[in-house]
């Protein structure tokens, strides 16, 4: 084996991917245990690592590294990156290859040729086959901090089953409307004690606010909302209590899959062929089958091209709420 004693990590962006590049760190650790692990991202999400046992430094694209490296891992293969790389000196440079003609042709012309579903966790690993880099069966890592699980424990101590949703995204074609969260949540609280907690960033605090008011009076104290009121790793923290998460495909998916949750999961216009689905955690995919404009992004739209949004209108939110209080067993 190869006498790599300092490695470097890149990932800039964003949230999901970052939390997705635990297990390559994890698989890194244990090929080369001594070696030391950096790692380079942007300053925006150095709070999802800065936990992380694994790693020695965490570099960002305002604070460089500036070391010598036996082994760089460009996990984001972009111009950035690219400078980055050109300016270290490094012994070894493997490059993560994002096929992304691949995600053209099933966008564009609906030709999948991706074939069995791999996870992108198993294609970070492919960049490294050559060092015998191998992964396992464990998930995704995410280290919460004492003082993120104290802010997360103030809201569990009312003994019941704690429902998080994760209702925003980045994107409007991966958001499944407020008005059917709540219909949904409606469905669901009408015969079920369950603690149900907004999570999302203060982006997302217009559409809890759609959310709430929506909601009948009777069922409004049943539902904390939290969005843009918690640090990211806050909400990671609190994820890490709840007993099942709703989410649609956002970073905070990934998130909650670090820690093991039960994921009721809701794709719009995304595939789970380009392989982002929740890594080693168990899930309940939705997604509206049939559809002939499906894919119409690989990352989301800001709207719907056809006009219809049926890739998340036609959700049958009645089935969701149904799954959901039965795997509470409420």
């Amino acid at each position: 084996m190869l006498p790599i004693k300092k490695i470097l990590v890149i990932r800039l962006s964003s949230i999901g991917d970052i939390v997705l590049t635990t297990p390559l760190l994890r698989s890194l650790q244990s090929t080369w245990p001594d070696a030391r692990i950096d790692f380079c991202t942007k300053a925006l999400f150095v709070s999802l690592l800065a936990e992380n046992p694994r790693l020695s430094s965490i570099y960002t694209l305002e604070a460089p590294p500036s070391d010598d490296y036996d082994l760089v891992v460009d996990l984001q293969n972009n111009f950035r990156s690219h400078a980055i790389v050109r300016s270290l000196r490094r012994q070894h440079l493997v490059h993560y290859r994002k096929a992304n003609w691949k995600k053209w042709l099933l966008v564009q012309y609906k030709i999948n040729i991706y074939g069995p579903y791999r996870s992108v966790v198993d294609r970070y690993h492919d960049a490294l086959k050559e060092f015998s880099v191998s992964g396992d069966s464990l998930g995704c890592e995410l280290y919460p901090s004492s003082s993120d699980r104290a802010f997360a424990s103030t809201f569990f101590d009312g003994g019941k089953k704690t429902l998080a949703l994760c209702f925003g995204a980045k994107h409007f074609t991966k958001r499944y409307p407020p008005s059917r969260f709540t219909a949904l949540l409606t469905l669901l609280l009408r015969d079920a004690p369950v603690q149900v907690l907004l999570l999302g960033g203060k982006e997302d605090a217009p559409q809890a606010s759609e959310i709430m008011e929506a909601l009948p009076a009777a069922f409004q104290p049943m539902v904390l909302n939290l969005a843009g009121s918690c640090s990211l790793m806050q909400t990671a923290a609190i994820l890490e209590r709840s007993d099942a998460v709703l989410c649609n495909d956002t970073g905070l998916m990934h998130i909650a899959s670090a820690f093991g949750k039960k994921l009721f999961l809701l794709f719009g216009s995304s595939s789970a062929s380009f392989g982002f689905l929740p890594y080693h955690a168990p899930c309940d995919l939705f997604q509206v089958e049939g559809l002939r404009c499906r894919p119409c992004s690989h990352i989301g739209r800001d709207r719907c091209p056809k006009g219809h949004f049926r890739c998340m209108n036609d959700h049958p939110y009645s089935v969701i709420a149904s799954n959901v209080r039965d795997y509470l067993k409420i």
